[in-house]
């Protein structure tokens, strides 16, 4: 009996060479629409399967293959004597490979204002069900979701005249991933038009972008996924211009950056250790921007991350190649920042769209057992409730310097501290267990340069030892949420000391 395989694509990429293949190794093929179409206009002989259903597709192509003389052919077990008899009382053939792909449905809602009646009209139905029949049938059906896999199978089918146990439930595997991610878009993206914030199942779905070495340490395994349908502002959607491949901490640290850049409008610069700023500068070019983070801590900047939200020119390239870093992110690199930078064989240049700071409507997080899901901190000082609570108010340096602060101390592992001028930071002080202590790393790290400087704190002061310890350093301006039940001493102090104090109402958390 001559064998048979379905082939219905929406991506037709390597399909002819596959059917003539097939076609070649004595199986007749079974099509429809397009890809009939496509076959038959290069030259492959195919059976309609409408012929087979005695059938025609009707409503507007809706419905196609939902038909026994189909499904049976996928479902049907060859060892069952049942199964057999049946088919043959019903004249249903085996399909023995089944290779389709689905409508394109994120490409389509990716479109620009996309019609929500053109989104539903691409959603798949025939096509899954076709691909789950088959897989189902993993024991004695081959079935193919991606064109990468037609060269293993054809390798199979000419070595032994089948393909192996294995390699059929490897690719039934494979299908129900891709129905699977199938549906997520599907029920993500009518959730989102139903303005469904938190439903009561949630389905996330991202694809493989690169296994990695080794995660935080070498003992661990690790992966790097990306959402399809991501923002270009983000690692995962970066281009690697030079160096080697990056890590599970580089992706990390690199993020932080990028979340942390895209606070500033003016030219800036940002360098990252261990998911915390070490060093922030802006400035009228990207180059004394640059050099502004690096005096911030010319220490930690060592094998740090960098990102930049202009272009890197040849000034600025010839500073950052004068130091050791991992990562150095930018909208684009000059011709000449490229060759100053890549005599460097393993440091990473990537590139990024800064065209628009587009992101998630949430953030995810992993838990033990769980997932937790909020809302990004996307709350600025412009939106904050700006009090001037002491009795002296910030002159126009101190506004930019708390500006500066506030923008930065959000991205800081809590409980954080920020000291800054009105161009860079000169002190963090990120993730102590108490506010104190980390006041007193800011404070140290800034030195001297805390006299006139201001503070920025992600919360309130519940007692005023740390304001006290700031106005000793020198600072002159603090910015904070307020809140506590003993705020008045802290602003009591301030008074006393005749520095300017700000609250803002908003704390900026970051665990």
């Amino acid at each position: 009996m001559t064998k048979r395989a379905l082939i219905s694509v929406s991506d037709k990429s390597g399909v002819l060479e596959f059917a003539k293949e097939l076609v070649a190794l004595g199986y007749e093929v079974l099509s429809t629409g397009g890809t009939k179409q496509h076959l038959q206009d290069n030259g492959v002989a195919v059976t309609s399967v409408d012929e087979v259903t005695k059938f025609p597709e009707i409503l507007g192509g809706r419905v196609k293959t939902l038909n026994p003389m189909i499904h049976g052919g996928l479902l049907a077990k060859y060892d069952d004597p049942e199964h057999q008899a049946q088919m043959q009382e019903h004249g249903i053939e085996p399909i023995e490979i089944v290779c389709v792909n689905l409508y394109p449905f994120v490409e389509t809602i990716s479109k620009p204002n996309v019609e929500f009646v053109d989104a539903i009209e691409n959603i798949d139905i025939g096509g899954p069900t076709m691909l789950r029949s088959a897989a189902k049938n993993q024991q004695y059906v081959s079935v193919i979701v991606d064109a990468n896999d037609y060269a293993a199978v054809l390798a199979e089918l000419k070595a032994d005249g089948e393909t192996t146990l294995a390699t059929r439930r490897r690719l039934a595997a494979k299908v129900f991933r891709h129905t699977a991610a199938y549906d997520s878009y599907i029920s993500n993206y009518l959730s989102t038009e139903l303005g469904e914030e938190f439903p009561e199942q949630m389905t996330l779905t991202y694809e493989l972008k690169q296994t990695l070495r080794y995660g935080e340490n070498p003992h661990q395994k690790a992966a790097f996924y990306q959402k399809r349908l991501g923002s270009d502002f983000s690692i995962a959607f970066a281009e690697q211009l030079h160096g080697k491949e990056l890590s599970y901490n580089n992706i990390q640290d690199a993020n932080a950056a990028l979340q942390i850049i895209k606070e500033f409008k003016q030219p800036a610069a940002v360098a990252v250790k261990h998911m915390n700023p070490c060093g922030v500068g802006t400035g009228s070019t990207i180059a004394q921007a640059f050099n502004m983070a690096y005096e911030a801590d010319s220490t930690s900047i060592f094998g740090g991350i960098v990102a930049l939200n202009r272009e890197v020119d040849a000034e600025t390239a010839k500073q950052l190649s004068s130091i050791f870093l991992e990562i150095i992110i930018a909208p684009s690199f000059t011709k000449e920042a490229i060759e100053l930078l890549t005599v460097k064989k393993n440091i990473r240049l990537l590139t990024i769209s800064f065209d628009q700071y587009a992101q998630d409507a949430f953030n995810t997080v992993s838990v033990e057992g769980g997932l937790l899901v909020q809302e990004p901190d996307r709350f600025g000082f412009n939106e904050a409730d700006i009090q001037v609570v002491s009795e002296r108010q910030p002159t126009e340096q101190e506004w930019e310097a708390m500006k500066l602060g506030w923008s930065v101390v959000k991205h800081v592992k809590s409980n954080a501290i920020v000291i800054t001028d009105h161009q860079m930071t000169l002190g963090v002080g990120a993730g102590q267990m108490n506010r104190v202590g980390s006041a007193k790393i800011a404070l140290e790290q800034a030195g001297e340069k805390a006299k006139g400087a201001a503070m920025a704190s992600d919360a309130f002061f519940p007692m005023p030892d740390t304001v006290e310890n700031a106005i000793a350093a020198g600072i002159t301006a603090i910015i904070h949420p307020g809140g506590s039940k003993r705020d008045q001493e802290s602003i009591d102090a301030a008074n006393a000391a005749g520095i300017t104090m700000v609250l803002t109402g908003v704390r900026h958390f970051k665990h």
